[in-house]
């Protein structure tokens, strides 16, 4: 198992859903980890929950941070450093969505996707890199399988996701000469906060994603952690700047079907004056 003793962490994001998981996978694997996130009361309950994975209280710490602030991330970067002002590991993982019709979207709301999953990754890693200049690290971005797959009524997510992950590609290029390591893992559908209402009152949603992969099942925020941790690792002191998929296969077929979902938020009749039914391998 790979061990992170001494290094030290910070995930974005880190109090729910997948950074959560991220967060424990690397408490386990023995880093210090600091998570960040906009709501201390949320950082704080993780922070609890956390210590069950931590081999020390000391481990775990918190940080208020909105990544779409270049100073709020460097103190951040800051707080998760050493006492040698350097951070080891860090995890760009804070992002939002947004889904529709592409003809009702507003420019405010795809801005504020940009905003969060490109400007704040492109924070984190920035910040992050400069604190590993003299000492080397890791940088793991988390996309997800729009970046590749894209998919109707998810413009604003997709473009995003794409972006990151070249985002991912250009610093990996820049960077390994300070022995910087770059990468991103795009994760398919995982069970958490973040898409608890799709699996709760949209089940035909999720049966469309496990029909579209090999394996059969969605995931678990820990599994994106453990492909963090060893990305985190010496294991893979060669890779940089790839994006990896984490999706039980489901880059290999197509996007998943959403015009249930948003055919049933929109009604038939405003539906049809904004989008048409699908055709094709993504519809």
């Amino acid at each position: 198992m790979t061990d992170l003793r001494s290094k030290t962490a910070l995930v974005t994001g880190g109090g729910t859903g997948i950074g959560f998981g991220i967060a424990a996978k690397l408490l386990t694997a023995n880093a210090k980890v600091t998570i960040a996130g906009r709501r201390k009361e949320v950082l704080k309950e993780a922070e609890l929950r956390l210590h069950a994975f931590a081999a020390s209280p000391n481990n775990i710490a918190t940080v208020v941070c909105d990544v779409t602030s270049a100073g709020a991330v460097k103190d951040a970067v800051n707080a998760a450093a050493n006492s040698d002002g350097v951070l080891d590991i860090a995890v760009a993982n804070a992002g939002i969505g947004a889904g529709g019709p592409f003809l009702s979207m507003t420019d405010d709301t795809f801005r504020s996707v940009l905003e969060v999953n490109v400007i704040g990754a492109f924070n984190t890693i920035q910040a992050a890199a400069e604190t590993m200049r003299t000492s080397g690290g890791s940088i793991i971005a988390i996309s997800s399988i729009a970046g590749a797959l894209g998919g109707r009524f998810r413009a604003a997510y997709a473009s995003s996701k794409a972006a990151l992950d070249m985002l991912v590609r250009s610093a990996a290029d820049e960077l390994g000469g300070f022995g910087i390591r770059v990468n991103s893992i795009r994760p398919g559908v995982v069970e958490s906060e973040a898409t608890a209402m799709m699996f709760e009152h949209m089940p035909h949603i999720i049966d469309d994603y496990k029909k579209n992969m090999p394996l059969g099942r969605v995931g678990e925020p820990e599994e994106v952690g453990d492909a963090v941790v060893w990305l985190a690792g010496d294991e893979s002191s060669w890779v940089t700047g790839q994006n990896i998929a984490v999706d039980g296969g489901h880059t290999l077929r197509r996007a998943p079907d959403l015009e249930p979902a948003i055919r049933a938020r929109l009604g038939d009749e405003e539906f049809s004056k904004l989008a048409k039914p699908g055709s094709g391998p993504n519809g």
